[in-house]
C-alpha cells in the first residue's frame, strides 16, 4: 500500500548544478529517497488535512505529543514578504538551529535541502499538507519551487528562537548531539554490516 505522504513529500539526491536554486535538480537517472532514510538522518513527516489545519485532530494530537505550543505563519513568494530577495537568499544559506525545525505547508510548496552523513544533499519537496521536522543540529536550507510561493505554519516548542547558524557552527553543542544520535550511529551500523 502506498505511503499517504508520498502524495505531498517528495525526495531525492541532488545534482551539483549550480542553475536556477529552484529548479529540481534530479540527478541523472533519479535517485528518490525514502522515508526510511529520511527518518534514518532524524526527518520526520506527516500527511495532513492542510484545508483544515484548524480542526485537525491528527495536527493536535502531534502538538501534544511533540510539546508544540507556539504556532504562526510565514508565507513566502515576492508579493507577500518584504525585502523577498534577500530572505531567499539568507535561507538558502547552509544553516542549522538548536531546536527543531517544524514546517506544515498549508498552500503551496518548496524545497528543504538537508545533508546525508556522506554530506550529499537530499532535496526535500513539501506540497500542501506536508509537514517535516528537522532535528536541532541538522544542516538544512531552504527554497522555493519555480511556483515561488508557500504558506507554512511554524511551530515550536515554548518561546521561538529563529537564529540561524551558517556552516560552520560544528562546536554547538546541538550539532553535537545530531551527530552522535543520527550520523555517528549511522556509520557504526555501516560498519558492523559492512564487517558481516
Amino acid at each position: 500500500m502506498e505511503d499517504s505522504r508520498a502524495k505531498v513529500i517528495q525526495a531525492w539526491y541532488m545534482d551539483e548544478s549550480d542553475e536556477d536554486q529552484r529548479l529540481p535538480h534530479h540527478r541523472e537517472p533519479k535517485e528518490y529517497v525514502s522515508f526510511d532514510r529520511l527518518n534514518e538522518l532524524g526527518v520526520l513527516s506527516w500527511n495532513l488535512d492542510a484545508d483544515n489545519y484548524e480542526t485537525d485532530e491528527e495536527l493536535k494530537k502531534i502538538r501534544a505529543e511533540r510539546g508544540y505550543t507556539y504556532v504562526d505563519f510565514c508565507t513566502v513568494c515576492p508579493e507577500k514578504m518584504p525585502n523577498y530577495d534577500q530572505k531567499i537568499k539568507d535561507f538558502f544559506e547552509e544553516h542549522l538551529h538548536t531546536d527543531e525545525e517544524i514546517r506544515y505547508c498549508v498552500d503551496g510548496s518548496g524545497y528543504f535541502d538537508v545533508r546525508d552523513e556522506n554530506e550529499k544533499w537530499i532535496r526535500v519537496w513539501v506540497k500542501k499538507g506536508g509537514m517535516i521536522v528537522l532535528p536541532a543540529g541538522m544542516y538544512h536550507r531552504f527554497t522555493l519551487d519555480t511556483d515561488n510561493y508557500i504558506k507554512a505554519m511554524r511551530l515550536f516548542v515554548g518561546e521561538p528562537v529563529w537564529t540561524p547558524y551558517n556552516r560552520p557552527h560544528d562546536e554547538l553543542p546541538a550539532r553535537k548531539e545530531y551527530l552522535d544520535t543520527f550520523i555517528n550511529k549511522e556509520s557504526g551500523n555501516h560498519a558492523v554490516t559492512a564487517a558481516t
